[in-house]
C-alpha cells in the first residue's frame, strides 16, 4: 500500500524547494500549482534546484488544482500570502476530516487558515531560507535558513513531531517549538525591513549597510516590536537576529548592531534581492504587502499602537505597484524622512 502523499499547495520558491527535497528523500509528495507549465516540468523532466547550497533535479508528482482529486490529511500551504484566501477555498474540499493545513508562508497566515478550517486543523511554520522561483521547473535555493514548526496552542503533538521529522529531511537544524507565534512575529520585524529594501533597486546588503537609511530600519523594527509587546507576544529570533532588541524601551546600540549583522548576513547569499523586489522589478506583479505588513498596522490599531512607518511603507509599495513611484532611493527617502520626523516628535 502506497503511503498518502503530502500535498504541497503552491510549488514556488518555498513549496517547490520543500517538495524537491522531500521527494528526493523518498517521502511521498504531490505538488499542486496553478502554472501548468511548471506542473508539467516538475512531473516530467523534473524540478531543478540550483544555487550555492546544492544542485539537483528531482521528478516530483504534480497537478493543477483542476486535475486534483481525493482528500489529504497533510496539506502544506505555500502560496503567496495574498493568495491565501483563494487557495484555502480551493483546497478545503481536499482536506481530510482529521487533516491539517501547515502554513509554509511569510506573515501571519495561520490566522486566516484557522478561520477557514478551524484552529485544530491548522499548524504553524516559520521558514527563513532564501529561494526564488526562476521559471517552469527551476528554483534558485540561495541560502539555508531557520525552519520551525509548531502547533498554534503550543502543544508538542504527534503530528507536529512528524512534520518536524519531515522538515529535518530538508533542513537538519529544523526546530520543533511550543511558541510558533513568537517566531512568526520575530520575522515580521525583518520582513518589514525587507519590504523597505524593495523600494530601491539596491541589494538587501547595500540597503542595510548605508548609514543614511538606518532610521527606516530602526523605526520599522521598533513599531513591530511595540505591536508584538502590546499583544503579549514574546518574539523569537533566528541566526543572530534577535527581534527583542526592538522591544519598547530597549537601547539603540544593540539595534544598530542587529542592522549591521543583517548587512553581513544578506551579503552571504546568492539571493541578493528579496522576493518582494523580484515581484516588483521582474515579475511585475503585486506584492504581499497588505497581508504581511498591513496586518501589523491593523493589529496595532486594535491595541492602540501607532505605526506611521509601517503605514507609510505600505503606501509606498502600493505606489510602486501602481506605477506612481519608481524603485529608487528617492522613494525610500520618503520613508526615511517620515521615520525621522516621527522620531523627532517622539
Amino acid at each position: 500500500m502506497t503511503a498518502e502523499p503530502i500535498l504541497i499547495w503552491g510549488a514556488g520558491a518555498i513549496g517547490g524547494t520543500l517538495g524537491a527535497y522531500w521527494a528526493r528523500a523518498g517521502a511521498p509528495v504531490l505538488l499542486v500549482d496553478i502554472v501548468a507549465e511548471h506542473v508539467e516540468a516538475c512531473r516530467t523532466r523534473g524540478l531543478a534546484i540550483t544555487g550555492p547550497v546544492e544542485e539537483f533535479t528531482q521528478v516530483v508528482p504534480a497537478a493543477t488544482p483542476t486535475e486534483l482529486t481525493g482528500r489529504y490529511s497533510r496539506i502544506v500551504l505555500a502560496v503567496k500570502a495574498g493568495a491565501t484566501e483563494e487557495a484555502l477555498a480551493a483546497l478545503k474540499p481536499h482536506l481530510a476530516e482529521d487533516g491539517f493545513v501547515l502554513s509554509a508562508q511569510n506573515g501571519l497566515n495561520e490566522l486566516a487558515i484557522a478561520k477557514a478550517v478551524g484552529e485544530a486543523r491548522t499548524m504553524g511554520c516559520f521558514v527563513n531560507f532564501g529561494a526564488d522561483w526562476l521559471g517552469p521547473g527551476e528554483i534558485l535555493y540561495g541560502n539555508r535558513g531557520a525552519t520551525v514548526v509548531g502547533e498554534l496552542d503550543g502543544s508538542i503533538s504527534e503530528r507536529a513531531t512528524e512534520m518536524h521529522r519531515l522538515m529535518q529531511l530538508f533542513e537538519p537544524d529544523a526546530i520543533l517549538t511550543d511558541n510558533i507565534f513568537g517566531y512568526l512575529w520575530g520575522k515580521l520585524a525583518y520582513g518589514a525591513m525587507l519590504f523597505a529594501t524593495a523600494l530601491t533597486d539596491d541589494s538587501m546588503s547595500a540597503n542595510f549597510a548605508d548609514p543614511e537609511r538606518l532610521p527606516a530600519w530602526l523605526a520599522l523594527g521598533r513599531e513591530v516590536g511595540a505591536v508584538a509587546a502590546k499583544r503579549g507576544v514574546t518574539s523569537l529570533g533566528f541566526g543572530d537576529f534577535d527581534p527583542m532588541v526592538f522591544a519598547p524601551g530597549r537601547p539603540e546600540g544593540p539595534q544598530v548592531e542587529t542592522i549591521n549583522w543583517l548587512a553581513h548576513y544578506t551579503s552571504q547569499t546568492a539571493k541578493t534581492h528579496s522576493g518582494i523586489w523580484r515581484d516588483l522589478a521582474v515579475r511585475k506583479r503585486k506584492t504581499e504587502v497588505d497581508p504581511q505588513i498591513g496586518i501589523i498596522a491593523t493589529l496595532g490599531r486594535e491595541v492602540g499602537v501607532a505605526t506611521p512607518a509601517l503605514e507609510t511603507l505600505v503606501a509606498l509599495i502600493h505606489d510602486i505597484e501602481e506605477g506612481r513611484r519608481p524603485m529608487a532611493f528617492e522613494t525610500l527617502k520618503v520613508l526615511i524622512d517620515r521615520c525621522r520626523s516621527v522620531s523627532t516628535i517622539a
